[in-house]
């Protein structure tokens, strides 16, 4: 299980949105590439970053912010937000992202995804957003037709690494993770999951590493850590202990 702190970009800067509203925005850091440092200084091994700006545009925005972090830091990055062609991904796979996340494209052009799973193993995931079950799009603006596990099953055999679900009603709410959901889709196909959208606190890391959520491949930690709810040192042994053999 990997716990991922996000970063979100949003005109250069750091910030957090609630339900994905642009309107409802809170800036946490100037600047990302101190944040991510911050990040890697508390122990977290893998970095989750979204373009905001990108996923409303269609095209990378904040490219420059990306590329200042991955300057500064030598974990893993996985980047989602306006990641809709082909060049796009490998641009940023060759700028040095480890993986891409395609999320409104894996909606309108499953094919794309199909794709670049096929031309980078391992380094595409694909970001479903859903409202009341249903996939929401172009950086959560519209609300598409089809479930989550509908599109979750057209890349069954695709190559994908991972399926990032999120729960909008619940993101940036510390609401707590939507695990019935997420552990459903997680049964049901077998691409990993990660859960994402309204981790509160360690009882959530907690929910995480019991039995029935042993599928899951990690979760993503926004607000709560932003704002000292979630202690990454405490959330980060739990895991560590979690997975020590014999545990």
């Amino acid at each position: 299980m990997i716990l991922f702190p996000a970063i979100d970009l949003k005109n250069g800067q750091c910030v957090r949105l609630e339900q994905g509203d642009m309107a409802r925005a809170t800036v946490f850091n100037l600047n990302p590439a101190a944040q991510a440092q911050s990040f890697v200084a508390q122990g977290f091994e893998y970095l989750h970053v979204v373009d905001l700006d990108g996923a409303f545009a269609g095209k990378p925005v904040n490219a420059e912010a990306v590329e200042a972090m991955l300057k500064a830091i030598k974990i893993p990055v996985q980047l989602g937000g306006g990641i809709r062609d082909l060049k796009t991904v490998e641009a940023w796979l060759d700028k040095g992202i480890t993986r891409v996340i395609i999320g409104t494209a894996a909606v309108r052009d499953p094919e794309l995804v199909k794709a670049a799973a096929k031309k980078f193993p391992g380094r595409v995931a694909v970001g479903l957003d859903a409202r009341d079950g249903k996939v929401a799009v172009e950086g959560w603006a519209e609300t598409s037709q089809v479930t989550v596990l509908e599109i979750a099953r057209r890349f069954e055999d695709a190559g994908v690494a991972a399926i990032i679900f999120t729960d909008i009603a619940r993101d940036g709410l510390l609401k707590g993770l939507n695990l019935d959901a997420t552990i459903a889709l997680a049964d049901a196909i077998s691409i990993p999951v990660i859960a994402s959208g309204g981790l509160a606190s360690i009882e959530d890391v907690k929910a995480m590493l019991t039995p029935r959520a042993k599928k899951l491949a990690g979760a993503i930690a926004g607000r709560a850590l932003y704002d000292g709810r979630l202690d990454p040192a405490a959330a980060l042994t739990l895991i560590r202990n979690a997975r020590a053999p014999g545990s």
